[in-house]
């Protein structure tokens, strides 16, 4: 693998955590085998999940109605994203066909252990199946 770059996108509010460990072992063995590696750190960059307008640095290519999917795909054209996004970008293009983060962050947080599943019931015979 040597020479490879890695992109190791880590989301975790604790680096003492199992994650975070396991991120440790990851850059740790890849780096040895000769691997770039680069880690985006979303909490520790304080990174913001959410879409919003700010995203959009240039002109709206339509001011009235806001889509954030067809102004994202013409600021991205014209260089116009903000910094935080351009900076991710230049490691790896990061768009990814799945729900908006905020409502990530909801299922994260609402759908947690003991209301929407418990260890070993997931899925078909978990809480909500």
């Amino acid at each position: 693998m040597a020479g490879k770059k890695v992109l190791i996108v880590y989301a975790h509010q604790e680096p003492k955590s199992f994650n975070g460990s396991l991120k440790k072992v990851a850059i740790d063995e890849l780096s040895k085998q000769g691997c770039i590696v680069t880690v985006s750190d979303l909490y520790a960059m304080n990174f913001e999940p959410r879409t919003t307008r700010n995203d959009i640095t240039g002109a709206l290519s339509n001011p009235k109605v806001f889509s954030y999917g067809v102004e994202a795909y013409e600021a991205c054209k014209k260089k116009a994203l903000t910094s935080d996004i351009l900076e991710e970008q230049k490691k790896f293009p990061l768009y990814w066909f799945s729900v908006p983060a905020i409502l990530k962050g909801w299922m994260d947080r609402v759908l947690c252990q003991g209301f929407a599943f418990d260890v070993p019931d997931f899925y078909d015979t978990g809480f909500l199946k």
